[in-house]
């Protein structure tokens, strides 16, 4: 999961809900400094939240954007059934659609980080023409790499003998025996990181879950998408293999970034040069098209 760094809220930012035709949805929702350049949709990743993104929010407003992150059904502050049915592809991905709708804002530049870029690629699917461009942020066309394979085989069935609780415990026992122990040892960042595994429904980590771990490829289906679209990634991505990713880019045409130093969560370890990168790829993708005046 993405651990932001600091609960702040940067300047121009409301926690809200956003009224769509298929329900509420908790967002934050950025404007931008100055005129608007475009608006983006942020979708988040698997046991993650609207959250990950803060340290985004405010870099991408500044150049000119406003920027929405949402928790998706069943996440965090967003309600969710709990029946499995909900928590299916297609209906993940009209969710997206819905909420890109729900902003007013006409086409907008759609970013799914994680398993959020599967909810991303299925929503642009289903509706291109509810945006403008496509990110793939630290999410591969295919199923995860087999260590994050074994890891949510494994929290999957704990979640099924297990309270929700006892699962935690030991999440929080793995990561003390990790390689960044003290990062996040802020009581207030203990405290959101702990409310908002308890929040998320046990169908929607059990239904991401099982997404993740399709044997699916839509590289294809990626290929065939009309907008603009990115692969961005950290050179440390550790959920999707590095190579994979990279020949998943060259076999779309897609535009390629590699943050070099980040790991799975460019948006929370290099925001600055995440934005940089974004907003050169939204610039292009709106960019009019140059039409050849030669003989």
């Amino acid at each position: 999961m993405s651990k932001p760094r600091s609960l702040v809220l940067p300047p121009r930012t409301r926690a809200r809900r956003l009224e769509t035709a298929r329900g509420r949805f908790a967002v934050l929702d950025t404007a931008p400094s100055g005129e608007r350049r475009g608006t983006a949709l942020l979708l988040p990743g698997y046991t993650g939240s609207k959250e990950d993104f803060l340290a985004l929010l405010g870099p991408l407003s500044e150049a000119g954007y406003r920027v929405v992150a949402v928790d998706g059904r069943g996440q965090n502050e967003t309600h969710g059934p709990r029946g499995r049915a909900a928590y299916r592809r297609k209906a993940l991905a009209l969710d997206a659609v819905a909420q890109a709708a729900a902003l007013g804002d006409g086409p907008v530049h759609l970013v799914g980080h994680s398993f959020g870029g599967l909810v991303a690629r299925a929503a642009a699917g289903v509706a291109p023409g509810a945006f403008r461009s496509l990110t793939l942020l630290s999410s591969g066309p295919g199923r995860v790499a087999r260590p994050q394979r074994i890891r949510l085989w494994v929290l999957r069935a704990s979640l099924t003998l297990l309270s929700k609780e006892q699962v935690w415990q030991a999440m929080c026992w793995l990561d003390d025996r990790g390689e960044e122990p003290d990062t996040y040892d802020a009581p207030e960042l203990a405290g959101f990181l702990r409310r908002r595994w308890m929040r998320t429904r046990i169908a929607q980590l059990s239904g991401a879950g099982r997404l993740l771990l399709s044997h699916e490829d839509g590289t294809e289906q990626l290929a065939a998408l009309s907008m603009p679209l990115h692969f961005a990634y950290g050179s440390d991505e550790m959920v999707w293999a590095p190579a994979e990713l990279s020949v998943a880019a060259a076999r779309t045409g897609a535009h390629h970034t590699v943050v070099a130093g980040a790991g799975h969560s460019p948006n929370v370890s290099h925001p600055e040069e995440l934005t940089v990168r974004l907003t050169g790829f939204w610039e292009r993708a709106t960019a009019p098209a140059r039409v050849s005046t030669a003989p």
